[in-house]
């Protein structure tokens, strides 16, 4: 009876070592795990806050991207430029090109405005402030473009005037009117341009020949205030 009592005792204090170390593994395996989930949590911070080479790289770029100004349209009659005078809103304004071609600022006065970039229109501003204010910087921007437009009159079926738009020809210009009405003259076709000196030039348009594939030549990109005129 002796030795099972004390064998009973035996399995008693080896369980109780079996859960003590049991207990103390669970201990050290839940601050490991604690730890790699703080360790986890500290990494996910730190990637969030610095932004990786790629990000940095965009954002460089962003931040010195810089628009250049387009000095390649030309201001026409009709056309509505935004005319902004850094720190002074009273003079600054969205204002027609007339159709002298000139517009009205106050301080300013008259202003040629037709024929010239948005570029040279600044600097004619900017140059006729100075009597007023300290280094003005002028912005324009054309907001709507009115002055690229051609006409088409005669035997077609929507004569009229059209804005210009990418690098049209004469084929566009005339399916964009409804082609052909009857007993037009196909092969007198011309078109009309506007020279610099006001002077015109009579450009002639087969469209028969342009049709079958001869003499392309005469199907020209159109230019702002051309006139085809099919007869």
């Amino acid at each position: 009876m002796e030795l099972r009592g004390e064998a009973a005792v035996e399995r008693s204090d080896a369980v109780k070592v079996w859960n003590l170390r049991i207990g103390r593994e669970v201990v050290v395996f839940g601050f490991v795990g604690i730890a790699l989930l703080s360790s986890t949590a500290a990494q996910q911070t730190v990637s969030e806050q610095v932004p990786s080479p790629a990000a940095v790289s965009a954002q460089a770029s962003a931040g010195n991207a810089t628009q250049p100004h387009n000095d390649s349209f030309v201001i026409g009659n009709d056309d509505v430029l935004a005319i902004n005078v850094w720190k002074e809103p009273e003079v600054s304004r969205s204002v027609p090109v007339r159709s002298d071609g000139r517009i009205s600022l106050p301080l300013v006065g008259e202003v040629e405005a037709a024929g010239r970039t948005p570029l040279k229109l600044e600097q004619d501003i900017a140059s006729k402030l100075k009597n007023y204010i300290s280094e003005p910087e002028v912005t324009v921007i054309v907001q709507q473009i009115n002055s690229q437009k051609i006409n088409i009159l005669g035997m077609v079926a929507k004569p009229g005037a059209y804005p210009l738009t990418g690098s049209a020809t004469v084929l566009d210009a005339i399916a964009l009117a409804g082609g052909f009405r009857d007993f037009a003259k196909k092969k007198s076709i011309y078109v009309l341009r506007q020279n610099a000196d006001g002077t015109q030039t009579k450009l002639p348009f087969n469209y028969k020949d342009v049709i079958k594939g001869q003499n392309l030549k005469q199907n020209v990109k159109l230019q702002p205030r051309d006139t085809i005129v099919v007869p």
